[in-house]
């Protein structure tokens, strides 16, 4: 008799790979303070993105082909500048492709400074290993050029093949210059001479913002630091600074406060992660935790005739269910339990990454669970 096992698992997830958790206590009680320069940005003070267009050389034979018509075109354009007529329709190299750069100009940017830049393929080449970016303008969004590109890619990928196959590690169609362009341009910006500034909070909230608000107030003097909403505050400069706007700002930059957080859970199915705000609260609730499996044997039985009875063999189907449940775990967590006391409890029943994130969620549609459930 053949046979055929199914085995399913109903109820809890089984977790091959290690799966990370990571349990976020930040509660108010026992967070750390901030600078307010890790909490807010000033308004008008940020990174511009540069783009360009550029072609790279010296490819080992992993260049665009033929067909690739904006390459050819770029090719031969740039080598009537130099005083080489060349017909585009003649040019077959196989050492050339078509790459687009990018770059971020950070504020204050001088000429001369040197910035990063990012090179990725446009046409069809196999790889950029080896190549070096040509002098390629970079433009800002105003069409004006900004920096200059040129250099050596370096490449975090490598790859080898032969007739009967190929291998490669990471990505070979994009590279890196270290301070591979020059900045040619500045984009104008003025500080001193200014009454106001306006701050920016990355996470925006009003506890946290009016903790700002008067942090800098107590160290520069009321009426300095005006609310506007959860996001912004409005800075007056003291007419005493406004020669030296940089290190008014500075000096305001240096000063702490304790942020608030809104309670929150935040959950990657796809990895198994799950991160917990430490005022996480849960209302009276009780959890169920168990296992329920399910084995399916299905074979075939062979059914002979007794010798010389004149019968004929039969073959039938058969098919066997076995349902096996574990024990299962009630836990009653109290109101206003705490998240360590939830942790506590789930670890005690033996409730793995992926089973909490499952948990999480029929707590959250009881309606039991005091905090922003986001998964991602």
């Amino acid at each position: 008799m053949k046979k055929k096992t199914v085995i399913i698992k109903l109820n809890k997830l089984l977790v091959i790979s290690i799966i990370t958790v990571l349990f976020l206590f930040a509660g108010e009680h026992n967070a750390s303070a901030a600078r307010i320069k890790d909490l807010t940005s000033i308004s008008g003070i940020r990174t511009n993105q540069l783009l360009g267009y550029g072609v790279v050389v010296g490819l080992d034979g992993t260049g665009d082909k033929s067909g690739v018509q904006f390459t050819l075109q770029t090719l031969a354009s740039m080598m009537e500048r130099m005083g080489i007529h060349v017909d585009k329709n003649k040019i077959n190299v196989k050492n050339v492709a078509s790459v687009m750069v990018t770059a971020s100009m950070p504020a204050f940017s001088r000429i001369g400074s040197t910035l990063d830049v990012n090179i990725a393929s446009m046409g069809d080449a196999k790889s950029l290993v080896g190549g070096s970016l040509i002098m390629t303008p970079l433009l800002g969004v105003d069409g004006n050029v900004y920096a200059l590109a040129q250099g050596p890619i370096a490449i975090g990928g490598a790859g080898a093949g032969g007739g009967g196959g190929q291998t490669i590690k990471n990505h070979l169609l994009g590279g890196r210059i270290a301070n591979g362009a020059t900045v040619e341009r500045e984009i104008p910006m003025r500080l001193n001479g200014k009454s106001r500034l306006v701050m920016s909070l990355f996470n925006p909230d009003f506890t946290t913002i009016k903790r700002v608000a008067d942090t800098i107030n107590v160290a520069v003097g009321k009426g300095t630091a005006q609310i506007l909403d959860s996001a912004a505050l409005q800075i007056n400069i003291p007419e005493k600074m406004q020669n030296n706007v940089a290190k008014f700002i500075a000096d305001i930059e240096t000063l702490t406060v304790i942020p608030d957080m809104r309670a929150k859970i935040v959950v990657n199915e796809k990895t198994g992660t799950v991160v917990i705000g430490d005022n996480v609260t849960i209302s009276t609730v009780a959890v169920t935790h168990g296992n329920l499996t399910i084995t399916v044997t299905e074979g075939t039985d062979v059914v002979q005739p007794a010798p010389f009875a004149g019968g004929e063999t039969v073959v039938t189907d058969k098919t066997d269910v076995e349902m096996t449940e574990e024990e299962v775990n009630v836990m009653l967590m109290p109101g206003n339990s705490t998240i360590g006391e939830l942790v506590k409890a789930l670890n005690a029943i033996g409730v793995t990454p992926r089973d909490m994130i499952s948990i999480f969620q029929s707590i959250k549609a009881a309606g039991a669970l005091q905090a922003d459930l986001v998964i991602i």
